[in-house]
C-alpha cells in the first residue's frame, strides 16, 4: 500500500542565536517525528535557566542539584554547560522586579557580563516581568550584550516597542509572546515587523502550560501555529520556544510529591511540546534535561511497516 506523505508549501524560518558558538533553530519543512515528513535540518535545543538570585520558590529537590552555584550566576551557568550539557543559557533577571529586590539596570548588566565571560554558548535574556522596570533594564542589557546576538524577551502586545527597538539597535533576536491566542501572536509579529525588525529574528512563545495545567490548550495552539507556518503564513512561520521548567516546577505536584515527581512532570511537559513543534525548551532539572536531550536524539515515529 502506497503511503501518502504530506507536502507542505512553505518552511519555518531559521533563526541564528549566539556569536561565539551560534545555534540555528527552525527551518522545518514538515512535522517532527512523522517518518518521511520530519524534515528538520536544525534539531530542537535545550536551554537551562540561571537566575541572578537564588530562587526562593524552587523546592529543595531542584535546588540541591546546583549547590552553592545558586549564589553565583557565573558558576551556575558554567555548571549547566560543562556538567549538564545545556545548549543555551537562559538568564532570568528576577531580582530586577520592584517587588523582589528592585536591582538596577547597571547591576543587571554586570550579571549579564559575568555570564558572557563564564560561558560561550548562546544566551537567552529574560527580564523580571515587570513591564515598566523591564523597559529600563532590557535596553541597557541589550546594549551590554551588543554583538553577542542574544535572544531577548519577552515582548507582548502591550509592551513590545521598547524591547523591539533595543534588539534592533543592538542586533539581538526577540521573543514575542501571546496569551495562547494564534491571532494575537500573528498580530504581534506584524507589529514588530512594522518597526523594520527582521522576521527571521523572531521566536514565538505561546504562554506555556505544564502537564495538567493547560498543556493541552497550549499544545493545540502551537500545533496550529506550526501548521499555519508550513502552509505559507509568513507571520506564523517563526520557530517556537517553551518555558517548560518554570511551569513544571511551580505545580503543587512537583513541590509536594515524591522526590522524582517534578522531574517526571518536567519531562512529560517537555516531550509533549517537542511534538507540537517547540524549537527551544527552557528547562530546570539536570535529569529532565538529560532525558529530553535523549528523546531529541532518539525519538522517531515508527514507519508504517513497523506499525
Amino acid at each position: 500500500m502506497e503511503r501518502l506523505i504530506e507536502k507542505w508549501q512553505d518552511k519555518i524560518s531559521e533563526v541564528v542565536i549566539g556569536a561565539k558558538k551560534p545555534i540555528k533553530i527552525g527551518g522545518e519543512t514538515g512535522i517532527y517525528f512523522i517518518d518521511g515528513e520530519d524534515k528538520c535540518p536544525n534539531p530542537p535545543v535545550v536551554a537551562m535557566e540561571v537566575w541572578d538570585m537564588e530562587p526562593e520558590s524552587w523546592p529543595e529537590t531542584l535546588k540541591s542539584n546546583f549547590g552553592n552555584a545558586l549564589k553565583d550566576p557565573g558558576e551556575w551557568a558554567k555548571l549547566c554547560v560543562d556538567k549538564f550539557s545545556a545548549d543555551l543559557i537562559c538568564l532570568r533577571l528576577a531580582s530586577t522586579h520592584p517587588d523582589v529586590k528592585n536591582v538596577s539596570s547597571e547591576e543587571a548588566g554586570k550579571t549579564l557580563e559575568k555570564i558572557m565571560k563564564a560561558v560561550s554558548v548562546p544566551l537567552i535574556v529574560i527580564g523580571g516581568l515587570s513591564p515598566e522596570k523591564d523597559n529600563e533594564v532590557m535596553p541597557y542589557c541589550a546594549n551590554v550584550a551588543k554583538g553577542e546576538n542574544c535572544l531577548f524577551g519577552i515582548a507582548t502586545q502591550n509592551n513590545y516597542k521598547t524591547l523591539t527597538a533595543a534588539c534592533l539597535s543592538a542586533g539581538h533576536s526577540i521573543i514575542s509572546e501571546a496569551p495562547i491566542d494564534i491571532n494575537i501572536a500573528k498580530q504581534l509579529n506584524i507589529l514588530i515587523c512594522d518597526m523594520q525588525f527582521p522576521a527571521d529574528k523572531i521566536v514565538i512563545h505561546h504562554a506555556t502550560g505544564a502537564l495538567g495545567y493547560g498543556l493541552e490548550y497550549t499544545y493545540s495552539i502551537m500545533e496550529r501555529t506550526r501548521l499555519a507556518g508550513l502552509s505559507g503564513d509568513k507571520m506564523l512561520s517563526m520557530p517556537m520556544i517553551s518555558f517548560v521548567g518554570q511551569e513544571a516546577w511551580r505545580t503543587k505536584e512537583s513541590k509536594t510529591g515524591a522526590k522524582d515527581t517534578g522531574v517526571l512532570w518536567e519531562i512529560a511537559t517537555a516531550v509533549a511540546y517537542l511534538n507540537s513543534g517547540a524549537d527551544i525548551l527552557v528547562m530546570n532539572h539536570p535529569k529532565a534535561v538529560n532525558e529530553v536531550k535523549e528523546a531529541i536524539n532518539n525519538f522517531k515515529q515508527p514507519t508504517l511497516s513497523q506499525v
